[in-house]
């Protein structure tokens, strides 16, 4: 066997060191190809002068090659006396991956933790681009869990966030409500020729969905008083049961359900997607307030669509009801709709139009703000759009549960 260069340190496991033994890891040869027991990649630590040790990388360095631990090599280097700096030679290195990028990786953190200074001049143009890209990234390390607050602790959190919520809604409201009113004073502009579009979009495409809705809440409610008036003989009520509960709230109530579902989720949607791309900072850094430029429009939309969409279910919804009576209750159409024309009068329309005039600047306020607070994130736009639909659900059922007091108290 070839006697051992006294400048060259070997890992264990070299099968030129000193020792011999016939082990295989560190190959101080250059070797083309690996062969079976000898892997593809070669390392060889030497020594140069007295306080530098050249690292010589060659062969094939892949993840799938079983690579050398950089514990392993600078363990090597640094069992010489007076070792303070570590350079690299990759003349003859071959093909390499994400594997030689660990190695290196790992051996300048271990280097460093022993003090060793590295020189990274003899690695290649790429590696040292990418090795440069990982040290600009900051390790983010988990935070520790939050000590459990006791329970006087938690309540008042949970009324510090609850006052925080409230002031962000009135001040939301009070900028929706200040821009409507410039918008009457002639100092907020509004671009029609995209209001029409948005009109478009949140009521003529809402049409086949109430169509469908309102014929079958106006079956529901016939099918549902048949029996009981078939029995007493007085068939002919079907219609005071259908117009009047369609005109006086059913037909407002489903048709904000629907609103909610549909456009409120849309507002919010586009609102957080903007949110998340920071189209409104952009909007806010160049001095257009995002209120007046994306919200206003969306609520004088809703407001005005709502109330012709009620006008719509109620109309299918009687539809719905007249089905019945002539198929079931075996009333002619004529008698059906002179009924009708009896019983409904225009303030029970009125009082439809009420409700449905509130529901619409409810939704619209709910999705708008869900919006606008919607976070960074791809599922922030997601939890807005659950949040304003659940959020304009919950006020139009309390908003329509209060003017149900008012117009009882107004005997309406």
């Amino acid at each position: 066997m070839a006697a051992a260069d006294p400048r060259r340190l070997y890992l264990p496991g070299d099968i030129e060191g000193p020792q011999g033994g016939g082990m295989t890891g560190t190959i101080a040869t250059g070797a083309s190809a690996a062969t079976p027991g000898r892997p593809p990649w070669e390392v060889t630590v030497e020594r140069l002068g007295h306080d530098a040790c050249l690292v010589r990388l060659a062969g094939s360095w892949r993840l799938r090659d079983h690579l050398p631990r950089a514990a392993e090599v600078l363990r090597t280097s640094g069992s010489a006396p007076g070792v303070r700096r570590l350079t690299f030679d990759t003349a003859q290195l071959g093909a390499w991956d994400t594997g030689l990028l660990t190695f290196i990786r790992h051996l300048i953190e271990e280097s460093e933790r022993a003090g060793i200074e590295v020189d990274h001049t003899g690695l290649p143009v790429d590696v040292e681009r990418l090795l440069a890209l990982a040290s600009t990234v900051p390790t983010h390390l988990m935070a520790p869990e939050p000590a459990r607050l006791p329970w006087l602790g938690r309540a008042g959190t949970a009324v510090v966030d609850t006052g925080t919520a409230a002031v962000e809604v009135l001040t939301f409201v009070g900028e929706a409500c200040a821009a409507f009113a410039g918008l009457f004073t002639g100092r907020v502009k509004i671009r029609w020729s995209q209001f029409g579009p948005l009109l478009h979009e949140v009521g003529v495409r809402a049409l086949p969905i109430i169509t469908l809705v309102g014929t079958l809440v106006g079956l529901i409610l016939a099918f549902g008083a048949a029996v009981q008036l078939r029995q007493l003989g007085v068939q002919i009520f079907v219609a005071d049961l259908v117009g009047i509960s369609v005109s006086q709230e059913v037909g407002a109530l489903i048709t904000a359900i629907i609103l909610a579902g549909r456009t409120g989720a849309a507002f919010a949607a586009q609102l957080g997607s903007m949110q998340v791309n920071e189209e409104i900072d952009a909007l806010t850094t160049a001095g257009i307030p995002p209120v007046q430029f994306l919200v206003l429009p969306r609520m004088l939309a809703l407001i005005l669509m709502t109330p012709l969409l009620t006008i719509y279910t109620d109309l299918f919804g009687m539809v719905g009801g007249g089905l019945v009576a002539v198929t079931v209750l075996d009333l002619s159409l004529t008698t059906y709709v002179t009924r009708l024309i009896q019983v409904v009068t225009m303030t029970d329309f009125l009082m439809g139009l009420v409700r449905a005039s509130v529901f619409g600047v409810l939704i619209a306020l709910a999705g708008c703000l869900r919006g606008m607070q919607c976070g960074r994130s791809a599922s922030g736009v997601g939890l807005a759009t659950t949040s304003a639909v659940v959020t304009s659900i919950v006020l139009t059922i309390i908003a329509d549960g209060l003017l149900s007091m008012i117009f009882s108290v107004l005997r309406l």
